[in-house]
């Protein structure tokens, strides 16, 4: 990095006098982002079930959300590296969410809907990987990444989940499921108008040196057992987000109960992410990654078992503080790592395309087939056979880590 005296020709995106004050704006578009994302993901399949399509159909309409994190993000993350407007490229995304949310109250067949949440989600996978990786420039200092800041400023995304799941399950359980598509847009309304009072923080386009390629980044062996690792882990968890509220409706849970189990997983997130500068820096990332996977196995046999013992969806639940908020904290740190400079943003991008975008397809598909044929309790084990799969991906990957580099960094 230049010395102060350089910062103004530097290549890299020219920094405030303090960019901590930057912190709280991103904080909120945080909060509104995963507000919306709250509303969406445990009460859309509610929503498609009033609209009578078959748990098949829910499978396919709830993996479209994944299907457009397989190319969109990587797309948005490209431009974003080579123009330096990430956020005006967040305000641009968010204006699309809110036309493709309203949308959504116009339409009830499985195809328009399907096309309305597909251009939806277009538009909102952009949102998260151009603020992640806005922020890790933030964050980031001659030490290296700031991991305890980013837990405070990645909590207040879990503060507008939870506020968002139990006071959209209260209006929902009030005003009925057929409101929800209103809900979606008011709720990404409030999303841009947070997006337009981001600082606009812009990176100098560099002329004379296009960005360097990602493909050799990718065929590193520690870098392909992470994204393995990623997929695993996140296929497991999209069985669950994208069937969980119609799990808890077969066990006779109402829409309060439901909002509040998707609120206790987000209230032990919150503590995790402002807690982690505590503790975050005692285990290696590759050790934080094992751990993940280990606990997200227990997470999903729990699952399997709670058709029988109903209560044991608490103790999963629980879990989400290791199985989520602390495999995000790690894979963001790793991707900081092994994705420096100009790389950030399509590493940020790709890590939503091969963690999030192609294992969400696998899981939202594969599990509403599985639960057709086999039910709820063998999608659940086929999660935890998932886990395993990453736990064994870690363990190549902390092989492949060079000896040179820390595995603290």
């Amino acid at each position: 990095m230049s010395g102060p005296a350089n910062e103004t020709v530097a290549p890299e995106e020219v920094r405030p006098v303090h960019p901590m004050r930057q912190l709280p704006a991103f904080g909120l578009m945080s909060a509104s982002y995963f507000a919306a994302i709250a509303l969406f993901n445990p009460y859309a399949p509610l929503w498609f079930k009033e609209l009578g399509f078959s748990t098949l159909a829910i499978g396919i309409i709830a993996s479209i959300q994944a299907w457009t994190r397989v190319l969109a993000p990587y797309a948005w993350g490209w431009l974003g590296d080579h123009t330096g407007r990430r956020v005006e490229l967040i305000r641009l995304a968010s204006a699309g969410c809110v036309v493709s949310a309203l949308s959504l109250a116009f339409v009830e067949r499985f195809w328009p809907v399907a096309l309305a949440t597909a251009v939806l989600f277009v538009l909102n996978s952009s949102i998260m990987p151009l603020h992640e990786s806005t922020l890790a420039r933030l964050l980031t200092t001659r030490r290296g990444f700031n991991a305890a800041r980013y837990g405070r400023v990645r909590m207040w995304g879990s503060v507008g989940f939870i506020a968002s799941v139990i006071g959209s399950g209260a209006l929902l359980e009030e005003a009925g499921v057929r409101a929800f598509p209103w809900l979606v847009a008011a709720l990404n309304l409030v999303m841009l108008g947070v997006a337009l009072r981001l600082p606009t923080l812009r990176e100098a386009a560099v002329d004379e040196e296009a960005p360097p390629p990602v493909l050799p980044l990718l065929r590193q062996p520690e870098v392909a057992w992470f994204f393995g690792s990623a997929f695993f882990t996140v296929v497991g968890h999209s069985v669950l987000y994208a069937f969980f509220s119609l799990y808890l409706v077969g066990l006779g849970y109402g829409k309060g109960l439901i909002g509040a189990l998707w609120a206790l997983a987000a209230g032990v997130e919150i503590l995790f992410f402002w807690l982690q500068g505590r503790w975050f820096d005692k285990l290696s990332l590759h050790r934080w990654l094992e751990l993940v996977a280990g606990v997200s196995a227990i997470r999903f046999s729990l699952m399997t078992l709670a058709t029988v013992f109903p209560w044991l969806v608490v103790p999963a639940q629980a879990l989400h503080a290791i199985s989520f908020a602390a495999h995000h904290a790690s894979c963001i740190a790793m991707v900081y790592r092994l994705f420096p400079g100009r790389l950030r943003g399509r590493g940020q991008a790709l890590y939503t395309v091969l963690g999030y975008g192609i294992s969400g397809v696998v899981g939202g598909v594969g599990g509403g087939v599985i639960i057709e044929y086999l039910g709820f309790q063998a999608a659940f084990a086929a999660a935890m056979c998932t886990a395993i799969a990453a736990w064994y991906c870690t363990r190549r990957m902390a092989r492949c880590a060079p000896a040179t580099v820390s595995p603290e960094v």
